[in-house]
């Protein structure tokens, strides 16, 4: 009797095994991160809710894919998910650059009615590309750091900059600024060997890559607030029971407004970290604002120039929202 109810048990856990999906879900950035610290909760949602059928792996801090690679391993099937930066995509297509477009959406509440106004357009997008958008979080405000004080773009002729984005790569060149590709898991090192020495990135991204160590001034120029993508494989997600797909999707729903909620409430607090690592965290000077407005004007027109009626019909209904 004994052997018998071992072989049942044995069986049902066989059973239990075999029945349990497993997904990766690459990011590019650390496990401590507040995006990371997000998906890993709604991770652990899904795990739960669908009574352990379907397990999520995180990889944070780009360990299976580098960030530019994450949306193509997910869309050829080398993952079921990924978190992406949506404008490191816009020479794919202009709408994935929207929300880096300098001084377009520069509060948490503007940010939110330009992703309700172009988030139709770039699920359309992606679904021609067989991804689903799950859920967008955005980075906090946008600002420039740089080893020397900056009070207009003439100071920042033929420094270092990093480009991680088209948008970024245009911002140097109209800054007079030597743009460098550099990822966000190799700022730290690129900053502490010298191949770059600027960058214009969140408090969260300097904070998490100790900037502070390498670089003295941070200049709060809320320039755009940039989201990123939660993405997932259509064929991975069909494949699913009903129940498991909708605890996907149901703490997908959750995980959204979640992320607002803690990028909002951390913006200050990573800021706070910068000073009291011994940055100088100042607004911008009245010319070099005046500098960076007229970069955000010019990249405007350039965007709408490469968007056509798509963008205008998007950048229109969030105007009138």
């Amino acid at each position: 009797m004994l052997r018998i109810t071992t072989a049942i048990t044995a069986l049902f856990a066989a059973a239990s095994v075999q029945a349990q999906t497993k997904w990766d879900l690459p990011t590019a950035y650390p496990a401590t991160n507040f995006h990371t610290e997000n998906i890993q909760e709604f991770a652990n949602e899904v795990e739960k809710a669908s009574g352990g059928k379907l397990k999520i792996q995180v990889h944070p801090g780009a360990s299976l894919f580098k960030a530019p690679e994450i949306k193509r391993a997910v869309q050829g099937g080398q993952a079921q998910l990924g978190e992406i930066l949506l404008v490191n995509f816009e020479n794919e297509d202009a709408l994935f650059g929207l929300d880096g477009v300098p001084f377009l959406a520069t509060s948490y509440a503007d940010a939110g009615k330009l992703w309700r106004a172009s988030r139709k357009a770039v699920e359309e997008r992606l679904a021609k590309q067989g991804m689903v958008v799950l859920f967008s979080v955005p980075w906090p405000p946008q600002g420039l750091y740089n080893k020397k004080p900056v009070n207009s773009a003439a100071d920042m002729k033929g420094v270092k900059f990093r480009s991680y984005s088209p948008a970024t790569a245009r911002i140097a060149e109209l800054l007079g600024a030597q743009p460098v590709t550099i990822q966000a898991a190799e700022v730290a090192q690129a900053l502490a060997t010298g191949a770059m020495e600027s960058m214009i990135t969140s408090g969260a991204t300097g904070y998490d890559s100790k900037a502070f160590e390498h670089v003295k001034y941070f200049y709060d120029t809320q320039a755009w607030i940039p989201k990123n993508a939660v993405i997932a494989s259509r064929k991975a997600l069909d494949a699913l029971d009903a129940g498991t797909r909708e605890a996907v999707m149901k703490a997908a729903a959750a995980a959204e407004p979640r992320g607002w909620k803690i990028s909002e409430e951390k913006t200050g607090w990573y800021l706070d970290q910068l000073k009291a690592k011994g940055m100088t965290v100042a607004r911008p000077a009245a010319q070099l604002a005046a500098d960076l407005k007229r970069i955000g004007e010019q990249m405007t027109a350039d965007w709408l120039k490469k968007s056509g009626a798509d963008g205008q019909a998007v950048l229109d209904a969030y105007r009138k929202m």
